[in-house]
């Protein structure tokens, strides 16, 4: 049975490498850290009263779901880029959309982790624009319906695999 690639997260090698190195990051230096602050701040005593035990906790309830978030990307991630025919928009493309002629957009369809270091604007492949344009190929006119509840009507100009 083959996975449904529309639906994978699809990552570079250079956010995949990223997310890993902070997910280590994460289970380690910075878990022990916050353990040391914790235990520091128990011994000071009263613990209803001690600000710095409970920012503690807090910050390790962050980390500790930062921890499954990315455990959970970087378990189910792909690397790379799907196949897509010629003038196919697929996940890990540079897509360029029409408003109107003149009104262009162009944007990664790829995963929000990528954001870190895209050198244009990311849209998720879930997003209302990304589920329109996802599978569609150059020259059709696709429609959404915008989180206000507009609907929107595109083109697809051009896409290209993503180079960074």
């Amino acid at each position: 049975m083959t996975q449904d690639t529309s639906t994978q997260t699809w990552l570079t090698q250079e956010a995949f490498d990223r997310l890993t190195a902070e997910y280590e990051e994460r289970q380690g230096p910075i878990r022990e850290n916050i353990v040391n602050r914790i235990q520091a701040a128990r011994e000071e005593g009263d613990l209803k009263e001690n600000g710095g035990y409970h920012a503690a906790k807090d910050e390790q309830g962050k980390n500790e779901a930062r921890i499954r978030q990315l455990r959970q990307i970087l378990e189910d991630v792909r690397i790379g880029t799907p196949d897509a025919a010629a003038g196919e928009v697929a996940q890990g493309q540079v897509v360029t959309i029409a408003f109107a002629p003149g009104d262009n957009l162009t944007f990664l369809l790829g995963s929000r982790e990528e954001t870190a270091t895209a050198t244009v604007d990311v849209y998720s492949p879930t997003s209302p624009l990304g589920e329109a344009v996802l599978g569609a190929h150059v020259g059709d006119s696709v429609s959404y319906v915008t989180p206000a509840g507009k609907s929107v009507t595109v083109e697809v100009v051009s896409t290209a695999p993503y180079t960074g």
